[in-house]
């Protein structure tokens, strides 16, 4: 007994209407994969944007509240280490909390830059070379009759039998 269905052809004797179907069945899961793989590549990139964008504001956060209690106590801890003058400890802790911000806006440009590098037009342009082939496919000159001369044969210079009214 055979596992197949009883309307479709063994073997290799299935008819051009089948392969036509199973190729365009082929070919329109071809397009969801290219789609969805195009999908997942811009979540991927969305995420890394997110992360970046998530670093710059913890830099911004760290920068704006860290600066008060930062700047007091490393101020006053400097002074009572060197002895040198009150403003010119503000300034040492200033810069410290800058280096600081710097660190983390890095980290969110390093993230950024992820996400820039990733060639996003790539699974465009697979897609688009798809179509392009697709496009680009001749038809078996069986398969779509001319409209002016359907049906009708052909001699070797490519003209077309008169056919007869019986």
């Amino acid at each position: 007994m055979s596992a197949s269905a009883p309307d479709e052809p063994v073997g290799a004797e299935r008819g051009l209407g089948a392969l036509v179907a199973t190729a365009t069945s082929e070919l329109s899961a071809l397009m969801h994969d290219e789609i969805a793989l195009a999908k997942a590549q811009l979540r991927q990139d969305v995420k890394r944007g997110v992360a970046s964008g998530g670093a710059y504001t913890v830099a911004a956060v760290v920068l704006l509240f860290s600066l008060p209690m930062l700047n007091f106590a490393l101020a006053y801890g400097i002074r009572a280490w060197s002895g040198w003058h009150l403003s010119v400890c503000f300034l040492l802790s200033f810069a410290a909390n800058v280096v600081v911000a710097g660190l983390l806006a890095l980290i969110g440009t390093v993230f950024m830059k992820k996400a820039r590098g990733r060639d996003r037009r790539r699974p465009i342009a697979s897609a688009k070379e798809t179509a392009a082939v697709l496009g680009n496919v001749k038809p078996h000159p069986r398969s779509v009759p001319q409209a002016r001369d359907a049906g009708r044969p052909a001699l070797e210079d490519g003209k077309t039998v008169a056919r007869s009214s019986s």
